[in-house]
């Protein structure tokens, strides 16, 4: 494997004799991202110093232009901030760095300020911010100049708050940049000792002591140096560690353990099946949870907004994962697995959701569980997986007790319900052929050839540029880590960056670390919550063999499969169909291939049009466009006002005339 260009930066540094490059090169190694030298270009190539470039740039070992850095703006680069002098003047500590400056950072030169911010390591909410006495640029650095009166100025407590990190907070240009101070310990050697106050009075305390940590950053330490700190720093060891206090801690730690326990999801089953069950129903009340609680859309959503519309007298209640940003305002929401979630479950009258509710948690009596699912079946799924078919008796029957919690069950064509209604022995009454609700909004655009939604704007996309949307599937990482995209991303950009822009959508249950390339050439769109709305943007659809290809189908847009691991995860994992024979679009194995196809799109689209009607209306013959009322209507149907027929204008009561006398 071919090595990491900043490692070989270093080995050239290190061949060339230059201790100093080497070693910050070294802190570079480990600390991925940071610049700790002025990057200089040439030729269109970044390079690790001045004076780099050869005729072939792949052979030059101080080229690292693959690391994107030259497209990073000020405020998002990590800039190497050494200490270069650090000492004591009339108890004040002093201390003087240089920051290192790219060439392209701040090419105009404007005004720059900075402020030493000091943080507690154990409360980052307390911070002491002290102006900087001077910055000033250099030849390809910052040069800063900053004393800080610790005595007077930090006024820590004396426990709890005995460690701080300086850092140096840089702001130019209208961008702001912080950074932490690297240092070598001879460089801080002689700023020794300085004098320190603690409220709590100098039992806790008596001496500011600057030092190294291991990772070689500065920092500040309150120490006990004098004769009363360092008495009390024995008497309470004492107290903390004799017998009676060792069997303290033990019992306060089996107390936090037995706390942990009761609040871990077998605990919380328990209960909820115990007790939560017994429950009254709460009229009109809808928990709605999305991909497990981690998205704010697919056909809940579509079902929630529709409902909304209307002004049907429902309680909704969203579930969310990490965190309720980008959640509805209008509904309640709850944590997944919380309490609170728990006790909606239990009393709600309608779960909707579109993956399935914790198998551990039994649906009440008196609930209705519609099943939007998440997209129509490609690979195997349910009792057809082999992996599934491996499983011991009780894995299986745990999977079929979850699946018979379902009431209902959204198909978009009869291909779902040869598929995933048999893969998980669903009773054919639940199926219900409506389509997806979600899909409404595409099959709407492609009638009314909708304008670009407004999030083109609010990523900077301009009108000329076509989008291409990149969405792998799922390839079960462990753990949920970064996902390896078969896309080079950075390829593409260079190649296609002038004339299109790369969205790229990992799956909701995977990472994507994206390189640095030209700004607005690629998107990161995997925190986006709506998918349908990416979908209406693209004007291409780059995916492998993800159900989001039978979605973006009916917009009758072009569709590429990009999928190199093809024969292999079909033989891992098994399919229903052979893609390559049925495929809406061109199925290409390699990244030349993908460009070939792209760049001549305009001219082989045609051809695939009749094969692309042909898909859509295999995998979406439902998809009509009113899934969302179908399933309001259905679903909702006792919270559904009827409309009282208008009486005619002949048969309508009239007051009565009077007559006179």
């Amino acid at each position: 494997a071919p090595l990491d260009p900043v490692a070989r930066a270093c080995l050239r540094l290190l061949a060339d004799g230059d201790a100093d490059g080497a070693r910050d090169a070294a802190y570079a190694l480990a600390n991925p991202g940071t610049v700790v030298s002025p990057l200089t270009e040439h030729a269109g190539r970044v390079h690790w110093r001045p004076g780099g470039g050869t005729a072939d740039p792949a052979a030059d070992p101080l080229d690292v232009t693959e690391l994107g850095l030259q497209y990073r703006p000020f405020s998002q680069l990590d800039l190497l901030n050494t200490v270069t002098r650090a000492t004591r003047v009339q108890g004040r500590l002093l201390l003087v760095g240089r920051l290192v400056l790219p060439a392209h950072a701040l090419p105009d030169r404007p005004e720059v300020t900075a402020t030493l911010v000091l943080t507690c390591r154990d409360q980052p909410g307390r911070r002491l911010v002290l102006p900087a006495d001077d910055i000033r640029y250099a030849k390809d650095a910052l040069v800063w100049r900053a004393c800080a009166d610790l005595t007077r100025l930090l006024g820590a407590r004396g426990v709890g708050d005995r460690v701080w990190d300086p850092a140096l907070t840089v702001t130019a240009g209208g961008e702001t940049l912080t950074t932490p101070l690297f240092a070598e310990p001879e460089t801080v050697r002689p700023a020794g000792a300085l004098r320190a106050r603690p409220r709590l009075g100098r039992l806790t305390g008596d001496t500011w002591q600057p030092y190294v940590t291991a990772h070689h950053r500065l920092a500040v330490c309150l120490l006990g140096r004098r004769r009363p700190a360092r008495l009390a720093e024995k008497v309470l060891h004492y107290a903390t560690h004799f017998r009676p206090a060792r069997a303290l801690r033990r019992r306060l730690a089996a107390v936090a353990a037995r706390r942990r326990r009761l609040a871990g999801q077998a605990v919380k089953a328990r209960v909820y099946r115990t007790l939560l069950l017994r429950l009254p129903v709460r009229k009109g009340q809808v928990v709605y949870e999305a991909h497990m609680g981690k998205q704010y859309g697919d056909s809940p959503r579509a079902i929630h907004e529709e409902a909304t519309r209307r002004g049907l007298p429902l309680r909704p209640v969203w579930s969310y994962a990490d965190g309720p940003d980008g959640f509805p305002g209008d509904a309640r929401l709850v944590r997944r697995w919380s309490w609170p979630y728990l006790w909606a479950l239990a009393r709600a009258q309608y779960w909707v959701d579109n993956q399935g509710f914790p198998h551990a948690l039994d649906k009440p009596r008196h609930t209705t569980y519609l099943q939007t699912w998440h997209g129509s079946a490609y690979k195997r799924m349910g009792f057809d997986e082999a992996r599934v078919k491996t499983q011991n008796d009780p894995q299986r029957r745990r999977l079929q007790r979850a699946v018979d919690r379902f009431d209902h069950f959204l198909i978009r064509a009869p291909h779902d319900a040869d598929t995933l209604g048999r893969a998980y022995r669903l009773d054919p009454d639940k199926l219900l052929p409506t389509g997806y609700p979600r899909n409404d909004r595409l099959v709407a655009a492609r009638e009314q050839h909708a304008p670009r939604p407004p999030l083109a704007a609010a990523l900077g996309i301009p009108d000329d540029r076509q989008v291409v949307l990149y969405a792998p599937t799922f390839r079960g990482g462990p753990g949920h880590k970064d996902a390896e995209l078969p896309l080079d991303v950075r390829r593409f950009a260079e190649e296609f960056g002038s004339t299109h822009v790369l969205l790229v959508r990992s799956h909701y249950m995977e990472r994507a670390a994206l390189p640095a390339t030209e700004p607005g050439t690629v998107h990161d769109v995997s925190g986006h919550h709506d998918v349908s709305e990416l979908l209406q943007l693209a004007d291409v659809l780059v995916t492998d063999y993800s159900s989001i290809m039978f979605d973006y189908a009916l917009l009758d847009r072009p569709l590429i499969h990009f999928a190199p691991d093809l024969d292999a995860y079909t033989a891992d994992r098994g399919s229903y169909f052979d893609l390559r024979e049925r495929a809406g679009g061109p199925v290409v194995d390699t990244q030349d291939e993908l460009h070939e196809v792209l760049a001549r799109l305009d001219e082989a689209d045609p051809h695939w049009q009749a094969a692309r009607a042909r898909f859509a209306e295999e995998f979406g013959a439902y998809d009509t466009g009113g899934a969302a009322a179908a399933v309001v209507d259905t679903l909702f149907a006792a919270h559904t006002p009827r409309r009282r027929p208008r009486p005619c204008p002949a048969t309508r009561r009239r007051p009565a005339e009077r007559t006179g006398t």
